[in-house]
C-alpha cells in the first residue's frame, strides 16, 4: 500500500477526484501551512512515512524519507532538489510545468505594457500629486519581440504581444520545433545578432549555467536605446547592476522585472531608484491566480493516475 501525502490546497470536489484515482492507498491529506521551517513532530514523521508527497517539501525535512519513490512539487522550478544529496536516491521528481503560463505571461504583459505607456513615471506623479505629461509612448504593433524561452511561459506571452500586432521572435535550444504564437525560430546562440533588431526581449529561461547573466552589460548594449526589458524567469539570468547603469544613462526605455539576484532585492541597490522601470516582488506565478492552483492540482491528480497505473510521469525531471 501507497502512503501518500497530499499538501494541495483542494476543493471538496478535487479532494473526492485524489480518493478516487487511488482508492485503496493511504491518503494524508495535511494542510501545507504546518509545513514551515519548524515543523513538527508528528508533520515529519507523516512526511518519512510517504511514499508519494504531492506538494512542495523542503528538502532538508526530507532526510528521513528512505521509501519515497515520487515527489511532485507545486512549482515549475525544482533546483533546491537537484543539490547534491537533496533528495532521496532513486525516487522520481516532476514539475508543475504548465500550471503558470496563463498567469505569468499576463502579469509580464500588463508590466510590458505599464512601461511602454509610462506608467510607472505617471504614479509617481501621482504621489507627488503633479498633473505633468510624461512625454512619448510606445506600441506593440509592428513591434519585435523577442523571446528568451519558449516554453509554457514564452509561448503563452507571445500568444498575448501577436494579438497587439507584434511580430515574435523565439530563441531556444531545439529551433527545428513549432511553438503556438512564435512567428520564427532561431539558436539561442544567435541572441547578440537579434538584439540590436529587438524592441522587447521577454526572458522567462530557467537558471543554468549557460543562463547566469546572459543579459550582462556588453548584451544591454546591443540593445535599441527605446527597447524594452522584461524578465520572470529567474532574476540571475540578467546582470542587476549592468542594467540599473543602463537605466540611470538612458541607454533602454525601461525595464520590469519580477525576479531578481538576490531575492529580495537590498534596499541600497541602484535598481529601486532607476527610471521608467517597474519591480514586483517574485509574484507573477504563486498561487496569486486561482486558475493557476486549479493548475497545479490538475497536473498532480493526473500524474497520480499515471503512477497508479505505471505509466510515464508527467514533467518528470528524476
Amino acid at each position: 500500500m501507497e502512503t501518500i501525502l497530499n499538501l494541495l490546497p483542494l476543493t471538496d470536489a478535487e479532494r473526492a477526484a485524489f480518493l478516487a484515482a487511488a482508492p485503496h492507498e493511504d491518503q494524508i491529506f495535511l494542510p501545507v501551512e504546518h509545513l514551515t521551517a519548524s515543523a513538527d513532530t508528528a508533520s515529519l514523521d507523516k512526511i518519512a512515512r510517504a511514499t508519494v508527497i504531492l506538494g512542495c517539501v523542503s528538502p532538508h525535512m526530507l532526510a528521513g524519507s528512505t521509501g519515497l519513490k515520487w515527489l511532485q512539487t507545486w512549482s515549475a522550478g525544482v533546483n533546491p532538489y537537484l543539490l547534491p544529496g537533496a533528495f532521496p536516491q532513486g525516487a522520481a521528481l516532476t514539475s508543475a510545468v504548465g500550471a503558470y503560463g496563463q498567469a505569468v505571461s499576463e502579469h509580464m504583459f500588463a508590466s510590458l505594457l505599464a512601461v511602454m505607456k509610462n506608467l510607472p513615471a505617471y504614479r509617481d506623479l501621482q504621489i507627488v500629486h503633479r498633473w505633468d505629461d510624461a512625454g512619448q509612448v510606445l506600441t506593440l504593433r509592428g513591434a519585435n519581440v523577442l523571446l528568451l524561452g519558449t516554453g509554457d511561459l514564452g509561448s503563452h506571452f507571445a500568444g498575448l504581444v501577436k494579438a497587439m500586432g507584434a511580430h515574435t521572435i523565439g530563441l531556444n535550444r531545439h529551433p527545428d520545433k513549432p511553438v503556438e504564437h512564435v512567428d520564427e525560430l532561431h539558436p539561442l546562440a544567435d541572441l547578440d545578432a537579434w538584439l540590436p533588431r529587438a524592441d522587447v526581449v521577454a526572458m522567462t529561461l530557467p537558471e543554468t549555467p549557460q543562463t547566469v547573466h546572459l543579459m550582462n552589460a556588453q548584451r544591454l548594449a546591443l540593445m535599441k536605446p527605446t527597447a524594452i526589458l522584461v524578465n520572470a524567469g529567474r532574476g540571475t539570468g540578467v546582470d542587476n547592476l549592468a542594467l540599473a547603469e543602463a537605466l540611470q544613462a538612458g541607454k533602454l526605455w525601461g525595464a520590469a522585472l519580477d525576479v531578481t539576484e538576490p531575492e529580495p532585492l537590498p534596499q541600497d541597490h541602484p535598481l529601486w531608484d532607476c527610471p521608467n522601470f517597474l519591480l514586483t516582488p517574485h509574484v507573477a506565478g504563486g498561487d496569486h491566480l486561482d486558475q493557476t492552483v486549479r493548475n497545479i492540482v490538475a497536473i498532480a491528480l493526473e500524474n497520480l493516475r499515471h503512477f497508479m497505473a505505471g505509466e510515464p510521469l508527467r514533467n518528470r525531471v528524476l
